[in-house]
């Protein structure tokens, strides 16, 4: 699969539907964009899975934005996406990576680890 700027697009727009909270607060767009493998090793160090960001709430609200967005094919139906991740809410700023796959006609996103970065006062 090739990089392509369509596919870009659509991956960043998938990723800043995740920092919203619309859609951090429903377990119903959660699961649509989360495949049923997902997991998560998180900026706070805990390992989350799907249905722990699946159930009521979803996974709280955080004032949240993106930055330096990157896209990398890993194979035909799976791609990394990159970006910098500045937290408001919590007054940190963190690396993020995540791998989207397409299956079932649409694309889901399989793992996702934020690790903070060494120099967040700049958030």
């Amino acid at each position: 699969m090739k990089e392509n700027t369509q596919l870009k697009e659509r991956i960043k727009e998938l990723e800043v539907s995740l920092l919203s909270p619309a859609v951090r607060t429903n377990p119903v767009k959660i699961n649509e964009l989360l495949h049923d493998d997902f997991f998560e090793h998180g900026s706070s160090g805990v390992v989350f899975y799907k249905k722990d960001c699946t159930g009521e709430g979803g996974v709280g609200v955080r004032e949240m934005t993106l930055s330096g967005f990157s896209l990398h094919s890993l194979g035909e139906n799976d791609v990394l996406a990159t970006y910098v991740c500045d937290d408001q809410t919590r007054k940190v700023r963190s690396l993020r990576s995540s791998v989207w796959r397409f299956e079932s006609g649409r694309w889901q996103m399989f793992f996702h680890q934020g690790t903070v970065m060494r120099d967040s006062s700049q958030v």
